[in-house]
């Protein structure tokens, strides 16, 4: 399935929460969630009754859109999960949460995980001193991303960096040389986690 190009702000309406995929904006009041806080569509202030099989239809929807992945994507990790030992449904968090521009977003180089997707493509980082594009990297511990010497000097990286120089970075992550990079320092718990999904509905959606 072909990686979904229009509005995201409907993402988020048809969910029924911020999916902060825009960054900034979904903070101001020119959020469309906070204007219109219910499903686009003609029906979509209509009320429903979900069955068991669409909430967890729509949990998975919830997580896919929330990292910005295809459905091929998603149940490859899924399938990742389940090979791997421990919860399988926190194994999924955990893969997901690995990813390069995941990380790049939550140590604060990027204002939406959209941005962080673009800014690794267009070869703005390194990975443990290497150049690297590939967004869908999955980064092991001790694992070091680091922006550019030459991205620093931009001023779309400046303007990013300034805007969520204050932005706190989760626990399993550590900045370091002044900022400019992070470092992976252990495997995230569920409780380092902060993904607004419930992951046993998405194993009990793919378990049927």
């Amino acid at each position: 399935m072909a990686r979904y190009t229009g509005p995201v702000c409907r993402l988020c309406r048809r969910e029924g929460e911020k999916l902060f995929l825009k960054g900034d904006r979904c903070y101001s009041d020119k959020c469309s969630f906070a204007v219109r806080a219910y499903a686009p569509g003609q029906h979509g202030q209509g009320r429903k009754k979900n069955s068991e099989y669409a909430t967890q239809f729509r949990m998975k929807q919830k997580a896919k859109r929330f990292y910005g992945l295809s459905e091929g994507q998603f149940h490859k990790y899924f399938v990742e999960a389940e090979r791997r030992q421990g919860v399988t449904g926190e194994n999924l968090l955990k893969i997901l949460e690995s990813r390069l521009d995941n990380v790049v977003y939550r140590l604060g180089f990027a204002s939406s995980r959209n941005e962080a997707r673009q800014l690794v493509l267009h070869n703005h980082f390194e990975l443990n001193g290497k150049k690297v594009n590939i967004p869908s990297i999955l980064l092991k511990v001790g694992d070091t991303v680091a922006i550019k010497s030459g991205s620093l000097q931009s001023e779309k990286m400046k303007a990013v960096l300034e805007a969520n120089a204050s932005k706190p970075v989760p626990a399993w992550l550590e900045r370091v040389s002044d900022g400019k990079a992070g470092k992976v320092a252990s495997i995230p718990t569920r409780e380092e986690i902060d993904t607004p999904v419930e992951e046993s509905l998405i194993v009990e959606l793919y378990s049927k």
